[in-house]
């Protein structure tokens, strides 16, 4: 019964939004075809500003993974990891994570079909995907879209989030799942 209700709600929420907002903006005598228009134009115009960062991102994401630099990190930084109760096939997920939402998905989706969903890696990795952001995307775009070039305290505030979501996240996995 609830079920059924909820996903008819699901179903019927974004429809509703969008009417009430036209609804809203006719009775308030707004020219919503217009502004849409005009909104619709300047969404344009931020996109093709962020173009360039984008396109640094991805490009910075394919040359961690086709030049091998993930893997000779994981074999550095194994002894380490492995201390901590941290399987080395994590650290594409540590590195990749600040860069690419869905270069580190794709990685999670590797560990997933690799190890299985009820694996301690895939579980510590869900974890992390989950408990961090995409810093550099952030501040390429967000940043780039306004035309913020100084954001050095922003940099460092996002990084170190994100060093805090994943020593979260090993706690968490380890208190959890094992």
């Amino acid at each position: 019964m609830i079920r059924t209700f909820i996903e008819f709600l699901s179903s019927w929420f974004i429809p509703f939004i969008v009417l009430f907002v036209i609804a809203f903006g006719l009775v308030k005598k707004v020219p919503v075809y217009e502004t849409f228009i005009d909104g619709a134009k300047d969404g344009l115009k931020v996109s093709v500003n962020i173009v360039p960062y984008l396109v640094a991102i991805i490009v910075a994401v394919a040359m961690l993974r086709a030049s091998g630099a993930i893997e000779l990190a994981q074999i550095a930084f194994g002894k380490c990891l492995r201390a901590f109760n941290i399987p080395v096939d994590v650290l594409p997920v540590m590195i990749v994570r600040s860069l690419s939402g869905s270069a580190v998905l794709g990685i999670f989706s590797d560990i997933a079909s690799q190890f299985g969903p009820d694996s301690f890696v895939t579980k510590l990795t869900a974890i992390m995907v989950g408990s961090s952001e995409t810093t550099f995307y952030v501040l390429a775009v967000y940043f780039g879209s306004v035309g913020i070039k100084k954001f050095r305290h922003a940099l460092l505030t996002g990084i170190l989030a994100d060093i805090i979501g994943i020593v979260a996240a090993v706690v968490v996995a380890n208190c959890l799942f094992l």
